[in-house]
């Protein structure tokens, strides 16, 4: 009776890795049509008719944020561009400031850095 049991079990538990794998088999193939679902028709025309003027705003916003970056490089105080990044509105304006932070932040510690490393060779030496 044990072994019938048994056999039991693994008829059960092999069904229901089928079931499993199956299953993974259909979220996989409904995520593949998901992925490649074509655009609609109208969707591409509309595209169409304003793809000069969404060029034209994209150009547009590249100079604007060109601009930024070299204003950015001129501002030496944190404070000064922590104002700018909460005036932001934009994303990529955002990150632009983000960045102009951390490099001054890391050229603060990297002026630090040696004046600190000489004071611990003084004391070291005086020591």
């Amino acid at each position: 009776e044990a072994t019938l049991d048994l056999a039991e079990r693994r008829r059960i538990r092999s069904a229901i890795r089928e079931l499993q794998r199956q299953e993974l088999e259909r979220d996989e193939e409904a995520l593949a049509s998901k992925r490649f679902r074509p655009e609609r028709g109208s969707h591409r025309q509309d595209d169409k008719e304003n793809w000069p003027r969404s060029r034209r705003l994209e150009e547009e916003q590249q100079a604007a944020l060109a601009t930024l970056s070299r204003q950015l490089e001129a501002i030496t105080d944190v404070e000064e561009l922590t104002k700018l990044l909460r005036a932001a509105g934009e994303y990529e304006e955002r990150k632009l400031i983000r960045a102009a932070i951390r490099k001054l932040r890391a050229e603060e510690i990297e002026g630090e850095a040696p004046s600190l490393c000489l004071g611990a060779a003084s004391l070291e030496s005086s020591g």
